[in-house]
């Protein structure tokens, strides 16, 4: 087994020809995430970024996109962004994972997202659901399969739905859209719900917002960055950005206009970017790892991601360990517990309004 190192910048066509034809061939893969585009645009804005090309002989076998830090340490590419991390390789692979990370030049390898079934997977490591929409029977199906296990949710949501056309006006939808204008709208929702639940907003970074933008310009059969937008009465209600391979939707950015939450508007669009999804050809829907009530709502099946580590006897995996793991444990704890995760919820969302109110005043 040889290993070669490169930037993104650097693959060629043969490069990505080869990792696409192994993305293709193993379901587990289908991520847009996992996909030779998502990387090479990411490696356009972060030159740390670089890609282990694994060779059997004159064959390209496995393909492991990652960022790498000082000390050795290293991460999944735009790390903290993506919901599926790992390698892309051929069946049956076998390797070292040791002597990988030597060749890529790591002391360690994290991950929060890594596909599960991925050779990868640390000794030490802990597995959550991803929650899935699964329209591979077709959305009609996947609609009476919600009818039983959220009835609920569906009628109350198809309620509001009506009683919002009512109130307000008919509802639009523009799927795959690429108007500038929408995104903006869109990604100042999202900036409003970060500071109003306390977290970090994403796209207070500029090279985000440049990866947004870029992505939203890529459109493939194979990969391409897709918006939506449900307008009511000709104004803007709800929205969804996110990647998608040709059968696979990977659930990345939704947003809401606040002034329409009493009709549940982040529902009414997921129901409606589901539909429109089906009929351009996606089959799954990745709502993406994390204890949020929408998605016990509208899922039907789950995926399985792991987080963990794998590491070599160095300085920079010491380092590493004292920096991230206790933390990792402590974050793990809190949200393994439905009363820590409740009680840290409301501890955000108390911050979120105080910076709110100071950033007004």
């Amino acid at each position: 087994m040889r290993v070669s190192i490169v930037h993104p910048r650097d693959l060629g066509a043969a490069e990505i020809g080869r990792w696409r034809e192994l993305q293709t061939a193993t379901p587990a893969f289908d991520s847009p995430f996992l996909s030779p585009e998502f990387t090479v645009t990411v490696g356009s804005l972060r030159d740390h970024v670089r890609v282990a090309i694994m060779h059997d002989g004159p064959d390209m076998v496995g393909f492991l996109p990652f960022e790498r830090h000082p000390l050795g340490i290293g991460q999944p590419v735009a790390a903290g962004l993506t919901d599926a991390q790992g390698m892309v390789y051929a069946k049956d692979l076998e390797f070292d994972p040791q002597q990988l990370l030597k060749d890529c030049g790591l002391a360690v390898l994290e991950f929060d997202h890594l596909v599960s079934t991925q050779p990868l997977l640390p000794a030490r490591h802990t597995r959550h659901p991803s929650p899935i929409i699964d329209m591979r029977d077709g959305y009609e199906a996947y609609i009476e399969t919600i009818k039983v296990t959220s009835g609920k949710t569906y009628r109350t949501t198809a309620y509001k739905s009506r009683k919002l056309q009512r109130d307000v006006g008919p509802l639009r939808h523009d799927y795959a859209t690429t108007d500038p204008v929408a995104l903006r709208t869109l990604l100042g929702w999202k900036t409003d719900q970060y500071r109003r639940t306390g977290r970090n907003d994403r796209f207070s970074k500029p090279w985000i917002v440049e990866l947004v933008e870029r992505l939203l310009a890529t459109d493939t059969e194979h990969f391409a960055g897709t918006l939506d937008m449900v307008y009511v009465d000709g104004r803007p209600m709800a929205g969804h950005f996110g990647l998608r391979t040709a059968t696979t939707l990977a659930g990345w950015f939704p947003a809401y206009d606040t002034a329409f939450a009493k009709y549940s508007p982040g529902l009414i669009h997921h129901l409606a970017m589901a539909e429109k999804a089906a009929g351009a050809g996606i089959q799954v829907i990745d709502m993406g790892r994390g204890e949020k009530e929408y998605k016990e709502k509208l899922k039907n099946g789950e995926y399985e991601v792991v987080e963990g580590r794998i590491a070599r006897t160095s300085p920079g995996a010491g380092v590493h360990w004292m920096l991230r793991v206790p933390v990792r444990k402590a974050r793990g704890t809190v949200l393994a517990s439905p009363a820590l995760r409740t009680t840290a919820d409301k501890a955000l969302k108390t911050f979120g309004r105080i910076r709110t109110s100071l950033q007004s005043s």
